[in-house]
């Protein structure tokens, strides 16, 4: 029946994607009721107070109310990142890490899902320049991670009999389905989200994982589009509004006969636009990084409370900046009326009422509005949307004060501790640096036919190009916000030109907060002078090991002196093995273990040509006694124990349960190991649990046997073996770990080189890898933080100093 089982395994996984993206959906669903919500209230109260205050000259009030209303969102987001302080950021750094096999901690836990969602929504509808798109690609990771394991810490009481998906590559593939789903609720792109997952997230891709990653961003994006369009427009089923951010319909006004959306000739100027969005990029990210090291210097190691100062800072300066720009900077601009034939679709008559629905007329006389104010005082949403494609103009001036203001107070807010988001800020302070370019093309050079709205489009791809350095993720998401497939070629252009700028200078947002968070990152392959360096060069050859047959006591004390997550399984190379197995239980029975593992060529002959004895023909029998008889001599004693007592004195007796002592010299200390298997902490803590043992007087077979699903039954959280009570056991009792060892991880050679020994742990995902030398001895242990681009250079340095 293994067949059914494994078909019956397969749909459930089928099942759980499709409420992965279901849930992604309803959360997008959630932040995105709620901030429409507040935010409405919020600038119906200060628009009327505005309006009322502007005759009667009490624009200090309105400018408390404002002020009231965001500090009071701006404290609860703070506040509810100081119950999960990894809810704060965008979130995606870490899913990152995530994906990349890092595990961070409480990154994909239920209390922070709640953080960050709750918190997002008070922080945008607080006024920050923050979006809530790169939180809701957190949020579908941790839905991905929960989801499919019908338990968290959070809600201990509620225990379900669920056995499916207890293993990290598991979980993983489904934190890169929810991650894609993520993106694709908060961009109504489900085909972005997908390669959103491949490029900036998944390590480990397999190919029946694409289809289940696509069904998971669709079943979201529909999930969202299906309840928003009821909720806002009343028709339920119509789906118009596909995900959170929508960039509305490009189409240029039927009466306007020069204008195309885009021309050859524009491409010239998209290419200059996407080398001036990687420098702003470049320019962005250096800011930021030096912002975050000085966070991490004076804000982070101070009381909590600092952090919630610092953030009602930022939204203080924020708002006040907000309203005098507003008040003080803006002009007044003439209305164009928008006339629209009868036979136009609903969702473009809706867009273009919204544009103009959302035209501010602060301080102008009548048939004018304040372009100033018709960015600050909207949602972010709506603001992108005007300069996407309100047919009225914006000044030069206008657009340049607010892409600096924009500029420089997103770079501040990034970073703070409240949940924030990156893409709407970098959308919208590109757009207005396209749209600047637009103007002056248009007024300055007289180029009639360009179309507004494509620049300030390929400006928001230029300089969010030039911020998070992603490439065809990107394009396709754009793409699809914007469902017109003739900008493919431009934004791809502009994305890669931005990109190769960039990198130019330094690295994406994303990677430089990863690396300040010191985690050991794998990039994609390490750099060619690094091939200079072998396996034997980057290993750690002071090794923690387990023997096949180990003391409880010394198990205890080697998990409790030690953080390491696995150990081998070794046994000693001694010449005088025969005396030993007479005088004790535990070291014959580890020598006997070592005898009947180790393969030699002789005995697997001689094996062979026992089972050949069996056939009826003559001639095969004397090939057979022929082969035995030359053989025979050779294999009096083994050839291993030959090469190994040719090498090594013996050494001193030790008990296996002996820890090393300061009088050993360096040939007792790093005495030759055969290798036999990997064994993992959680696995020794769980025996230790069960008390898997048996005592110095029975033979091993006694000990109990654990099932596969008992093994795991604790996953993902194995008790901490500081926390067990193991007054229950007896010291001296043994644990026979060979049952559970992995007897074949990978291992390499001592003169791997370092290429190849990254290429197989990126691609198969590894934590640990061995260093097997040519007689099976284990000479040394690599792990993530030896592939690590700082400890490969560092040994690279040392490298060059020896030769």
């Amino acid at each position: 029946l293994p067949k059914q089982k494994a078909q019956r395994y397969e749909a459930v996984k089928w099942v759980m994607v499709f409420a992965i993206g279901v849930c992604t959906g309803l959360v997008g669903l959630f932040v995105d009721f709620f901030v429409r919500l507040f935010t409405q209230l919020k600038f119906r109260v200060v628009q009327s107070s505005v309006e009322e205050c502007t005759e009667k000259g009490c624009l200090a009030l309105s400018l408390l109310e404002l002020l009231g209303f965001n500090l009071t969102f701006v404290f609860l987001a703070s506040l509810l990142v100081l119950i999960q302080p990894v809810a704060a950021g965008s979130g995606i750094p870490e899913i990152k890490c995530y994906l990349n096999g890092v595990k961070v901690p409480g990154v994909v836990r239920l209390r922070t899902v709640v953080c960050k969602a709750m918190g997002v929504l008070f922080s945008v509808a607080g006024g920050l320049f923050v979006g809530k798109e790169g939180p809701m690609i957190h949020s579908g990771a941790v839905v991905g991670a929960g989801l499919p394991q019908f338990q968290s810490i959070s809600l201990r009481k509620i225990q379900f009999n669920f056995p499916y998906f207890r293993s990290d590559r598991d979980k993983r593939d489904f934190v890169s389905a929810g991650a894609a789903a993520g993106v694709a609720a908060a961009f109504g792109a489900p085909i972005g989200g997908t390669l959103f997952s491949l490029e900036e997230g998944s390590s480990f891709w397999n190919q029946g994982l694409t289809w289940k990653v696509l069904f998971c961003s669709m079943a979201a994006t529909f999930t969202l589009n299906f309840f928003r369009s009821g909720i806002q427009f009343g028709s339920w089923g119509s789906f118009q509004l596909p995900g959170l951010l929508n960039f509305g319909e490009f189409k240029c006004s039927e009466s306007d006969k020069k204008c195309h959306l885009w021309t050859a000739v524009d491409l010239g100027f998209f290419i200059l636009m996407g080398i001036v969005g990687g420098l702003l990029g470049a320019t962005f990210n250096c800011l930021n990084k030096r912002l975050a090291k000085y966070r991490m210097r004076n804000v982070h190691p101070k009381p909590k409370l600092v952090r919630v100062l610092e953030s009602l800072l930022v939204s203080l300066t924020t708002t006040v900046v907000v309203f005098v720009a507003s008040m003080v900077l803006g002009e007044c601009r003439q209305m164009t009326s928008t006339s629209h034939s009868g036979n136009d679709t609903l969702s473009l008559q809706g867009m273009s009422e919204d544009v103009n629905s959302s035209i501010k007329t602060f301080f102008c006389p009548n048939e004018t509005y304040n372009d100033m104010a018709t960015l600050f005082f909207n949602p972010q949403e709506s603001a992108i949307l005007q300069l996407f494609h309100q047919d009225g103009t914006f000044s030069p001036v206008t657009l340049s004060l607010f892409f600096l203001l924009y500029f420089l107070l997103s770079c501040w807010t990034y970073g703070i501790s409240v949940p924030s988001g990156l893409f709407v800020p970098s959308l919208l302070c590109g757009a207005a640096f396209g749209r600047l370019v637009a103007n002056l093309l248009k007024s300055y050079i007289g180029l009639d036919h360009i179309y507004s709205g494509t620049f300030a489009l390929i400006g928001a791809a230029a300089f969010l190009g030039g911020v998070v350095r992603m490439t065809i993720s990107l394009t396709v998401i754009l793409i699809e916000s914007t469902n017109e497939i003739t900008y493919g070629l431009p934004i791809m252009i502009t994305l890669m030109v931005a990109k190769w700028t960039g990198d130019f200078f330094n690295k994406g947002i994303y990677d430089i907060h990863v690396n300040l968070r010191g985690v050991p990152l794998l990039e994609w392959e390490t750099e060619v002078e690094m091939d200079k360096l072998r396996a034997s060069d980057i290993m750690e050859p002071n090794l923690t090991y387990v023997y096949p047959h180990t003391r409880i006591q010394s198990l205890v004390s080697i998990l409790r002196t030690t953080v390491h997550h696995a150990f081998p399984v070794v046994t000693e190379n001694r010449g005088n093995e025969r005396e030993f197995m007479k005088g004790n239980q535990l070291i014959s029975n580890n020598i006997k273990f070592k005898k009947s593992s180790i393969l030699t060529r002789a005995g697997e002959q001689r094996k062979r040509s026992q089972s050949m004895k069996s056939y009826p023909s003559s001639e095969l029998r004397n090939m057979c006694d022929e082969h035995i008889a030359t053989e025979e001599p050779a294999e009096k004693e083994d050839l291993l124990q030959q090469m190994l007592e040719r090498r090594y004195t013996p050494y001193p007796n030790l008990y296996p349960d002996q820890s090393p002592s300061e009088e050993w010299t360096m040939e007792e200390r790093f005495r030759p190991l055969t290798f036999h298997g990997l064994i993992l902490r959680s696995q020794l803590v769980t025996l230790l649990v069960r008390g898997v043992c048996y005592s110095e007087s029975q033979s091993s077979a006694s000990q109990p046997r654990l099932s596969h699903a008992e093994m795991s039954e604790d996953y993902p959280r194995y008790p901490d073996i500081h926390d067990l009570d193991l007054t229950l056991l007896n010291p001296r009792m043994i644990v026979d770990v060979t049952p559970y060892m992995n007897p074949s991880p990978f291992v390499v050679s001592p003169n791997t080189h370092v290429s190849q020994v990254f290429n197989l742990f990126r691609t198969m995902g590894l934590r640990h890898l061995p260093v097997v030398n040519a007689v099976g001895e284990i000479v040394g242990i690599i792990t993530r933080h030896n592939l690590t681009h700082e400890f490969l250079q560092a040994r690279l340095r040392q490298h060059y100093q020896t030769i």
